[in-house]
């Protein structure tokens, strides 16, 4: 009968084995699932993504970045829009006897309204039109008011010859938030990379850690059996109390590993919620199961190109080196001398009343024109030159930083192929030694059951055993890891699920 059950206990192994969870499920097409997840529904990998794409709030908080950025735009061109512009004064004043050449006290006062429209232009130039209208009176102060009324309409401009003058410098908080958008962009899609693989990462390490409960649940159960044969054979003569002692301790240790899979399990569920939904942790997490990766051999050339021509922090950086160049032209542009040439013309007409003296404006009594020519240099121009240097200092860090940024790609992108190189090779040698250890387990059962070993051995073969598929499932989980860091360096992940890389 021992024999017999040691078959049967033989032939139910390899199923066992099948049995660390649905990480293998795709894999080893094992039909029974873990116990923890057999009534919930399944939860593929694309869903994960697909929900996290909604409702991580890292990507929340980085799509206000682009949002803010694509105001910055507007705000830049609003420096170019009309300006209207609306003043009224009144004022009066009296003179005494004593300070008046007539030698008599007079009393004079003014109303003067202006409305004007103003707008600078991209050559640095300044444009207005305005057009007013006055009244003044004087009279001695016992004496009837004589008012005037004046009007006049003027178009005046002002162009800057050096500094502030070009397109390059007035153009230039445009340019630079038009970069700043598509850098606010590019943040946004690592943001997106970054999520989708902590994503894939987090969805891995729940596979492995019920993976790793279902190896526990197997460990304890053959711990139990264990214990319940060596208590019989102690009933009958054949074990000792040692033997029991050792098979219980056994079962104590098997009954722990199962308390800390659980709480890595349950921490697990926590961190892949926290990625994909908000605050939805009362709500249960299904099935999982390691996604199938088709075969293939990575390229460090194809990867690198990739990466080199997409990935988001080196266009970024090529971005904020344009908005640097920018600055430098600006600060070139400030370091010289402010010389300004306006001019303005206008037309005139004097009458008694507010309505004639308005109409007049179509035929004016009188014209006046004007040319000045500003000039202003500050002595030595030191601030303005300091900035220069400064910008340019800037300049040739960003420049700089873009070749540390190359050289890192290439480092990543050649550990990332490694990676997925050496963790491939890694399934293959833990699947080997998942299939030594399991005949190894049931060698060593079998001589136990013959009386040629002790419980102490069996449950160091079980341990190993438990080991050796604990390796295989976490070799399977590592190299899933291993692709999805690939997949983030080159941005293919986007294209694996489907994903559109642009801010909301």
């Amino acid at each position: 009968m021992p024999r017999l059950h040691a078959k049967l206990l033989a032939l139910s192994l390899p199923f066992a084995a099948l049995a660390p969870a649905a990480a293998l499920a795709q894999e080893s097409n094992a039909t029974t699932p873990p116990p923890a997840v057999a009534t919930t529904p399944s939860l593929t990998l694309e869903e994960c993504v697909a929900r996290a794409m909604r409702k991580n709030f890292a990507l929340q908080i980085q799509a206000f970045s682009t949002e803010v950025a694509r105001e910055d735009i507007n705000i830049a061109k609003a420096a170019f829009e009309p300006v209207f512009n609306a003043t009224v004064s009144r004022g009066e004043y009296e003179t005494s006897a004593l300070s008046s050449i007539s030698g008599r006290s007079t009393h004079a006062d003014t109303t003067d309204a202006r409305i004007g429209v103003s707008q600078n232009i991209v050559t640095g130039a300044t444009v207005g039109v305005s057009t007013g209208l006055d009244r003044s009176g004087t009279r001695p102060v016992t004496g009837a008011l004589d008012p005037a009324y004046t009007s006049d309409v003027a178009l005046s401009i002002t162009q800057p010859l050096l500094r502030g003058a070009g397109l390059t410098v007035n153009r230039a908080q445009i340019d630079r938030s038009k970069l700043g958008l598509s850098i606010a962009s590019l943040d946004y899609e690592a943001r997106m990379l970054q999520v989708i693989r902590d994503t894939e990462v987090a969805y891995h390490d729940l596979v492995f850690a019920r993976g790793q409960l279902a190896v526990r649940q197997r460990s304890l159960e053959l711990a139990e059996r264990l214990l319940e044969e060596n208590r019989t054979r102690r009933s009958t003569g054949v074990a000792t109390d040692l033997d029991v002692l050792s098979a219980e301790v056994g079962l104590a240790n098997a009954q722990n590993g199962i308390v800390t899979a659980m709480q890595a399990v349950r921490n697990t569920e926590d961190a892949l919620q926290a990625l994909i939904g908000q605050f939805e942790f009362h709500e249960a997490v299904g099935s999982v199961a390691l996604p199938h990766e088709a075969e293939f051999t990575p390229s460090f050339e194809e990867s690198f190109k990739l990466a080199r021509e997409r990935q988001p922090d080196y266009l970024a950086t090529q971005a904020l080196i344009k908005q640097r160049k920018i600055d430098v032209d600006v600060a070139r542009n400030s370091a010289r001398p402010t010389v300004d040439l306006g001019g303005a013309v206008g037309y005139n007409g004097a009458q008694r009343t507010y309505g004639t003296a308005f109409n007049r404006m179509t035929q004016p009594d009188g014209y006046n024109w004007q040319i000045d020519l500003t000039v202003s240099v500050p002595w030595g121009l030191r601030a303005d030159r300091a900035r220069q240097r400064s910008a340019q200092a800037q300049l040739r860090q960003e420049e700089t930083r873009l070749q540390q940024l190359e050289q890192d790609l290439i480092v990543q992108v050649r550990a990332a192929v490694r990676a997925v190189e050496t963790n491939r090779q890694s399934v293959e040698i833990n699947a080997k030694a998942t299939q030594f250890a399991e005949k190894q387990y049931e060698l060593e059962l079998a001589r136990f059951r013959a009386g040629l070993s002790t419980s102490r051995q069996v449950l160091e073969t079980q341990d190993d055993l438990e080991a050796a598929r604990v390796n295989e499932l976490l070799a399977r989980v590592n190299l899933r890891n291993a692709i999805a860091n690939l997949r983030q360096l080159e941005t293919s992940s986007l294209e694996r699920y489907g994903i559109v890389a642009a801010a909301p």
